[in-house]
């Protein structure tokens, strides 16, 4: 039986009016134009996370570190991405990534082909062996050797070192999201989505 990871939220959002001064701070780096926002427009799971600023603000500077200041390219990086949110079961990651995705060049097909994994036909040698590390790593903690030498026949060392770190903070994200009941966002349909 699988848990509710969707809906119904285990912890009430604070109301704008509540935010603290960190929680504005907060609001500043996550949004590119904050003076164009209304307070009372900011989703809820800001709200959520805001109770714990220090967590939110860690998950924050990961996601820019890997996402905006990652080696990974941005195509690659949202195959695996979208690889762990599916196999976490993370409706609001695979509905958000999903757009991501798209942007960066993953094509309707690759988007299907993830939700069937490595063993899927289709993927080229280097996309399934990004799809088989996420699987290693969610399952052994560890990338096999035969799928760190495809990795490594086209990425550097930092690239191979950042994989982990990616799908690591995938992970967590998934874990503190489902288990908060996150409302999707508007226009998010969830694992649905495609």
């Amino acid at each position: 039986m699988h848990a509710q990871v969707s809906g119904n939220p285990r912890i009430t959002p604070l109301d704008p009016h509540e935010f603290t001064d960190e929680a504005r701070q907060l609001i500043a780096e996550t949004f590119s134009n904050v003076e164009a926002i209304d307070m009372s427009d900011i989703p809820s799971i800001f709200g959520i996370m805001f109770k714990h600023p220090g967590l939110y603000r860690a998950q924050l500077q990961l996601g820019n570190e890997l996402g905006r200041g990652g080696c990974i390219p941005a195509r690659e990086r949202e195959l695996a991405v979208l690889r762990v949110a599916w196999l976490s079961r993370t409706p609001y990651e695979w509905g958000q990534h999903l757009v991501y995705g798209k942007q960066a060049g993953l094509s309707d097909v690759e988007v299907e082909r993830v939700t069937q994994g490595s063993d899927a036909e289709g993927w080229d040698d280097f996309d399934r062996a990004i799809v088989r590390a996420v699987e290693e790593l969610m399952g052994d903690y560890a990338i096999a050797d035969a799928t760190w030498e495809v990795l490594a026949s086209r990425w550097s060392e930092p690239q191979l070192m950042e994989l982990p770190g990616l799908v690591g903070q995938y992970v967590m994200a998934a874990m503190v999201f489902n288990t908060m009941r996150f409302d999707l966002l508007e226009g998010n349909t969830g694992l649905r989505r495609r």
